[in-house]
């Protein structure tokens, strides 16, 4: 749901672009997202603030996150809890503490293997820089920054909006775009995103990760197919199939970037995804990660 200041900007800039036409859709179809955008290039004088790329700080006690063939994985971000939070509005993240998140090869383009870990505030005290292994699963080096978070309304995308709906005799798909980019004040130094919309060309990418979470079954690539799967686990239940779905949250999704290094197959996305019932129980051990590439 929309906080009070969203729905009013909301309301001002559908105005502004007429598309009044769509405005109950808007409402119940944006996503309250956290931004992450480039900063400063990371010096490491300071130890525990967000960061993507580089070098995590990490306490002695934990160990560096391996692949099933005992590589080192590669280290992408480490996220700041405390300076995400008042971005939060739909207060999912855990109030204080890091994520971590790690990768190991890309390929293929589904169940990629990774870690996500998640340390509380009183672990923090003894974290320290950590030279990542010479060594790790995907062989880059990416060049550490710094990040600034910001809150977003994130309206579907390509692979999620309702055409019918958006466009009429005087709205296309580009007037729409627009005003998307209004509504999440997107810009070139956008790194990732948390709780929006995937990028994807079919808007299913919650089926497939919600069936990996929940059965560990593979996605053939049939909403209907995954839901009904969702449903057995749940003893035929549909609805709890549904809602399982449309509970399984964009944890977060990292986009190509030629300043940090990152490059997702063909200039693509990372996505990860985590259950809601997981992430407000503060459970960050079953994630999925997945990759888009057009």
């Amino acid at each position: 749901m929309l906080s009070k200041n969203n729905l009013n900007q909301l309301e001002r800039i559908v105005h502004e672009y007429q598309f009044e036409h769509a405005l109950e859709y808007f409402k119940e179809t944006i996503r309250q997202g956290i931004r992450l955008s480039k900063k400063e290039i990371e010096t490491y004088n300071e130890i525990g603030f967000s960061r993507v790329g580089g070098d995590p700080d990490l306490p002695a006690m934990v160990d560096w996150p391996v692949n099933s063939d005992g590589t080192p994985m590669t280290f992408l971000a480490q996220l700041r809890l405390n300076e995400l939070v008042p971005y939060d509005v739909s207060t999912l993240l855990p109030a204080k503490g890091m994520l971590y998140f790690f990768i190991g090869i890309d390929e293929p383009a589904y169940g990629i293997e990774h870690k996500v870990i998640y340390l509380t505030e009183d672990k923090l005290q003894e974290a320290r820089r950590c030279a990542s292994p010479e060594v790790t699963a995907l062989e880059d080096v990416f060049t550490g920054y710094r990040v600034n978070a910001r809150s977003t309304m994130e309206p579907p995308n390509y692979g999620y909006v309702d055409y019918d709906i958006v466009e009429d005799d005087e709205h296309d798909y580009e007037q729409y775009e627009e005003l998307c980019f209004e509504l999440n004040d997107e810009n070139s130094s956008d790194l990732a995103v948390m709780f929006g919309y995937p990028s994807t060309q079919h808007g299913d990418c919650e089926y497939e990760a919600a069936l990996h979470l929940l059965t560990g079954q593979k996605y053939n690539y049939s909403m209907d197919s995954a839901l009904e799967q969702i449903a057995d686990y749940f003893k035929g239940d549909s609805d709890r199939a549904k809602q399982e779905v449309q509970d399984t949250l964009l944890l977060l999704a990292l986009d190509s970037d030629q300043d940090v290094g990152f490059c997702w197959w063909d200039a693509g996305e990372l996505q990860f995804y985590i259950r809601k019932e997981d992430l407000l129980a503060g459970n960050f051990a079953n994630t999925y990660c997945s990759l888009y590439s057009s």
